[in-house]
């Protein structure tokens, strides 16, 4: 989990304190939208615009209720928008909820062929 929208970033492209660390992509990545440094909606853009990350599932899960968040995160290509429950307890099963279906239940798309 990564504390900040630069430290998702570092993690992801393998820079930063991360440079020359794994390299492994996650299968899906839970992204709020408001994340200090860096906020969600650029995370999403620069994922977007990555050959290595443009497939990479992305799924927001914020508290935001704006229409204009939830348009404009589809329109960076989200997969899914998931308004996060107050509620720790439904939180937490939102999350498992949303695990189940993209890591178990999704079927990604096919690695490329060279």
């Amino acid at each position: 989990m990564a504390r900040d929208g630069a430290v998702a970033l570092d993690y992801l492209f393998c820079t930063g304190e991360y440079f020359g660390k794994g390299g492994i992509l996650p299968q899906v990545v839970l992204l709020d939208l408001k994340l200090p440094k860096i906020e969600g909606l650029e995370v999403l853009r620069q994922l977007r615009a990555d050959e290595r990350t443009k497939l990479l599932p992305v799924v927001i899960l914020t508290s935001s209720n704006e229409e204009q968040d939830r348009l404009t995160g589809y329109e960076l290509g989200a997969n899914s928008y998931v308004r996060k429950p107050v509620d720790f307890t439904e939180f937490i099963h939102a999350v498992n909820q949303l695990g189940l279906y993209w890591l178990v239940l999704n079927e990604r798309p096919p690695a490329r062929r060279p």
